[in-house]
């Protein structure tokens, strides 16, 4: 790796923050708990349920306050069409009855405003109070002391209504009360008052009449501590559920935080790590048949490219550089013999032997850099159909052109398709790539045997197609390949060269550049050599399978 990389990855490593909870995780985390809010809505709900419930209670002692106010002016009171007072021997005695069913505290008015009889004074349904011992505290007082915690807030959220508070009184008179006066001016009139933080106490006050005359007033009290111990109940029990599901979400958030995001950390930090010039150690989480298993394959797969790609660049750099030194050291050595020789004819061979160098070090370049530009081509290029048909006719055309009068005699044989296009002639093959790239493979491969064979010979190009590939085949009458170096011709910088050629007029990069578009575009290039009914080399043979594009 270079300076320059080293040091961004090392300011990218200085970038990466050491958290205590990954924001992965508070995501998911604020996801999970999302849903929970409106369980915790509920307990504001509760309290319109109260509400409704307080309501109905005000409604049913009204309804029975109405039943006993008419059992009284019906039963309690002298007969006659004018009587204005209420028989109490018979009232106290109805009361008594009514009371024991219904155990609400009932008091009576007279006209006068006097307290005439009170349910309390008649010992009805006296029960006897026990005091039971401190005992200690428990699970059961805990949620308790979190209902009551919680009623506060929700209370301050709320803000409730300020309340009369409750007081009685020595010598109790309608006029303590604004209900009762009411009842006797002939209308049904409640009151609810605070009697404790936790407790209400409704009054309902209703006039006795009879024949349409008010008799007194009749008011029953009873608390709404059953009603508020009805809702604390159902608050709790959604306070323990929304507690337990909290729990549970945070348990099952952290369990798939773990699952999730320990295991991109660590890819993230073994990316770090090779991006830093370290030893490549990409966890293997493979056999997780999720989308972390995908990214571990697919990371274990890019490292394993990359590096393969970084040791093919450290391989070309050492070929390269090997390759450079033999025209540099053949230069080198010219040069410091010059200065030594006064010889007219030595000097002429020694800056032949120079000019050829150069040569040899501008075909390298030329090569080299189209080994390079290779492989950002076929990655960023856009492939196509391309119609090698013409494609062969065009170089063969471009050959007999420029090049007839030193070439061997060339021949283009393209076996006829039976599909036919739409002129009514043989339809063309066409395979699916880069038309510069396919292009380059044909005349690489023209070029070679070109480099093999005789002024006098023939180069045989052949295509047609074999099965779901088109097979393009060059033939050549040269002296054919070493059968022990069918595979290394292929090879970076190797050369077999003919007899009689000068030494470094090829590069050895032409068939490796052959190899290489071929294999990108899902191909395969094989080498071999020809031979004739006695089993002696005639000529090298190179077959090209390419997968067939769209017609």
């Amino acid at each position: 790796m270079s300076a320059t990389g080293i040091v961004k990855a090392n300011k990218y490593k200085l970038k990466r923050k050491r958290r205590l909870i990954s924001p992965l995780t508070v995501r998911i985390m604020a996801v999970n708990l999302f849903a929970l809010i409106f369980l915790g809505v509920g307990v504001l709900y509760v309290d319109q349920v109260q509400k409704t419930l307080l309501q109905s209670r005000i409604d049913e002692l009204v309804k029975d306050a109405n039943i006993m106010a008419g059992a009284l002016g019906e039963a309690a009171t002298e007969t006659g069409v004018g009587t204005t007072q209420i028989l109490l021997p018979q009232a106290q005695a109805i009361l008594t009855r009514l009371v024991s069913v219904t155990n609400i505290r009932t008091r009576y008015f007279g006209l006068n405003n006097e307290l005439l009889i009170d349910s309390r004074d008649l010992n009805i349904n006296n029960v006897i109070v026990e005091d039971t011992m401190p005992r200690e505290l428990g699970i059961g007082d805990f949620w308790q002391i979190i209902n009551r915690e919680v009623s506060e807030i929700i209370d301050m959220i709320q803000k409730r209504d300020q309340l009369e508070e409750y007081r009685e009184v020595e010598n109790e008179m309608a006029t303590d009360y604004p209900e009762a006066m009411d009842a006797l001016a002939g209308e049904v009139s409640t009151r609810v008052r605070r009697l404790t933080d936790q407790r209400n106490i409704i009054t309902v006050a209703v006039p006795v009449q009879r024949f349409r005359r008010v008799l007194g007033a009749l008011m029953l009290s009873a608390d709404t501590g059953d009603i508020y111990m009805a809702v604390q109940d159902v608050r709790l029990t959604i306070i323990q559920f929304f507690c337990a599901s909290l729990l549970i979400t945070l348990l099952m958030s952290l369990f798939l935080a773990k699952t999730i995001v320990r295991p991109v950390l660590k890819l993230a930090r073994s990316a770090d790590t090779v991006s830093l010039g370290g030893k490549s150690d990409i966890p293997d989480l493979s056999s997780r048949n999720d989308e972390i298993g995908d990214l571990s394959r697919s990371f274990k797969d890019m490292t394993e490219s990359l590096e393969k790609q970084i040791d093919a660049v450290a391989s070309f750099a050492a070929d390269v550089a090997h390759e450079l030194k033999n025209p540099l050291t053949s230069m080198r050595s010219a040069i410091e013999t010059m200065e030594y020789t006064t010889d007219e004819e030595n000097n002429r061979k020694l800056r032949a032997i120079i000019s050829d160098d150069v040569k040899r070090l501008d075909r390298l370049i030329t090569d080299i850099s189209d080994v390079s530009r290779l492989d950002a081509e076929m990655t960023h290029s856009l492939k196509q159909n391309v119609n090698m048909t013409a494609l062969l006719e065009t170089m063969v055309d471009i050959y007999l052109t420029t090049q007839k009068d030193t070439l061997p005699h060339l021949h283009l044989e393209i076996k006829k398709r039976r599909f036919k296009s739409l002129d009514g002639k043989p339809a063309p093959y066409f395979v699916r790539g880069l038309e510069g790239q396919l292009g380059q493979v044909i005349r690489n491969l023209v070029d070679n045997a070109i480099s093999f064979s005789k002024k006098e010979g023939n180069i045989w190009i052949r295509m047609k197609r074999v099965g779901k590939m088109v097979e393009i085949i060059v033939d050549d009458e040269g002296i054919g390949i070493p059968e022990d170096k069918l595979e290394n011709i292929f090879d970076r910088f190797y050369s077999e060269r003919p007899k009689g050629e000068a030494f470094g007029k090829h590069s050895g990069l032409g068939l490796n550049i052959c190899k290489q578009v071929v294999k990108a575009h899902g191909g395969t290039i094989i080498a071999e050599n020809r031979h004739d009914e006695d089993k002696k080399v005639i000529g090298a043979r190179f077959i090209v399978l390419l997968p067939m594009g769209e017609d």
